[in-house]
């Protein structure tokens, strides 16, 4: 039976199939990489180049509009054929007989005009303009809210794949711990000093964290999967986490967290640019009531063939439109705009005192995950010291088996607590961080 679990445990430290790509990172080269590889920003990049465009469409509204007409026209109809042959100055004395004027023969004009239309005064094009230029502020900010949302979500990944790594070596520590006291209880079986029922326990008791350690290895290869697929890499890619030292200090008080916070957060500068957008919305609403103001300007050819000169003409004008009366649609829009930017205002303050409890409560998640590293050091250290004189005890016969195996599976708790506690403590500095819409900043 010893044998058979010995050939299981080797088949289980025997490496898979390579059919993925593994790739090796630290922290810092998975979140730059993700930052030029993840789906969601280049996508909320493309989102600001659309609203780019679209003010640079709207600005476009202050240039005059040129126009190329080509027109093609035939007719008998007598006051058409009259217009062509007048259009074309080839109008005779001869034309205003009674005869041509009410039979003419057929004719065919074709028209050449090129027109500019000129705003002069358009009161819906500056606050068009402002809304726009706004929305791709709050584009940039999504942007920008993107990258931090990406990079955190690859840091926080990280840490599961770094702990899922520390999870599976605990697991595989306990599985030889767990070997050794089976090889303890075989050796005091067959010396007759120890319960056929000790070895059993103790089979049982390995078989156990046998599946312990392919559940962790599962683990831990579906963290790394997870985490390539965060940072952007190709479907089946893996990649490893480095053994790097994971200490961030914070120094800052809260006053300054606060401060840097109302600043940097992209969700607080995004509802700030929509009540600027709302403002200009308003604006808007309002200059509908007053009037527009245009020149137009044109130069065109009549011919018997296309783009040809037999006669040609300008002409130019002013045009002066004031809407009067709508049906009241125009107070009813602005009282709209208005509303809308009331609730954006309530909407900025309620984001800006969302922010201030998650800065607050992250701090203390902080504190709290601190003060549990610490505890699960010490408990570590006593569980340890506990195992390893439990272990004394039952070489020498002082101490059952089920007090050997609650020491060790105490000790094991205790391992897999402290790797989790470490992740624990570096994941809130970060969610810190976050918080405050710093934590590009700080990684960098």
């Amino acid at each position: 039976m010893l044998q058979m679990y010995m050939i299981l445990a080797i088949v289980l430290l025997i490496p898979g199939p390579a059919n993925s790509e593994s790739l090796k990172l630290s922290l810092r080269e998975s979140i730059a990489m993700a930052l030029g590889t993840s789906h969601r920003i280049k996508a909320a990049s493309s989102g600001v180049q659309a609203a780019q465009q679209n003010a640079a469409a709207v600005e476009s509204r202050y240039y005059p509009g040129i126009f190329l007409d080509e027109n093609f026209i035939a007719s008998d109809t007598p006051t058409r054929a009259f217009m062509m042959k007048l259009d074309q100055g080839r109008f005779t004395q001869d034309d205003f007989q009674t005869s041509t004027l009410n039979h003419p023969d057929p004719r065919h004009d074709f028209r050449t005009a090129i027109t500019a239309e000129i705003p002069l005064f358009v009161p819906s094009t500056a606050p068009a303009r402002a809304m726009a230029v706004k929305e791709a502020e709050k584009e940039a900010a999504h942007l920008d809210a993107e990258q931090e949302e990406v990079a955190f979500q690859v840091f926080r990944l990280y840490l599961q794949a770094r702990t899922a790594a520390a999870q599976a070596a605990v697991a595989g520590q306990a599985v030889a711990d767990a070997r050794e006291n089976l090889r303890l209880a075989d050796v005091r079986s067959r010396a007759g000093t120890g319960l056929k029922s000790d070895e059993l326990r103790a089979r049982s008791h390995l078989a156990t964290l046998e599946q312990r350690l392919i559940t962790a290895n599962n683990d831990l290869a579906i963290a790394r999967m997870r985490l390539a697929t965060t940072i952007g890499l190709g479907l089946g890619s893996r990649v490893e986490t480095q053994d790097e030292p994971l200490a961030f200090p914070l120094d800052a008080s809260e006053e300054s967290l606060m401060a840097a916070a109302r600043a940097e957060r992209r969700d607080l500068r995004a509802a700030r640019t929509e009540l600027e957008r709302t403002d200009a919305a308003v604006s808007l609403a309002t200059r509908a009531y007053l009037p527009t103001l245009g020149a137009v300007a044109g130069y065109e050819m009549h011919g018997s063939a296309p783009f040809s000169a037999d006669n040609d003409s300008w002409m130019a004008g002013l045009s002066l439109r004031w809407q009067l009366f709508d049906g009241f649609g125009r107070s009813r829009e602005r009282g709209r705009a208005a509303a809308l930017r009331t609730a954006a205002g309530e909407r900025l303050r309620s984001s800006q005192d969302e922010v201030e409890f998650q800065v607050r409560e992250s701090l203390l998640r902080r504190e709290e995950m601190l003060q549990r590293r610490e505890v699960a050091r010490h408990a570590l250290a006593d569980a340890e010291e506990a195992a390893r004189l439990v272990a004394r005890r039952f070489e020498n016969a002082l101490a059952t088996m089920v007090e050997l195996l609650d020491a060790q599976t105490a000790l094991n708790q205790a391992r897999a607590t402290l790797q989790a506690s470490e992740a624990d403590a570096a994941l809130a500095t970060g969610a810190v961080w976050h918080a405050c819409g710093i934590f590009l900043k700080e990684m960098r």
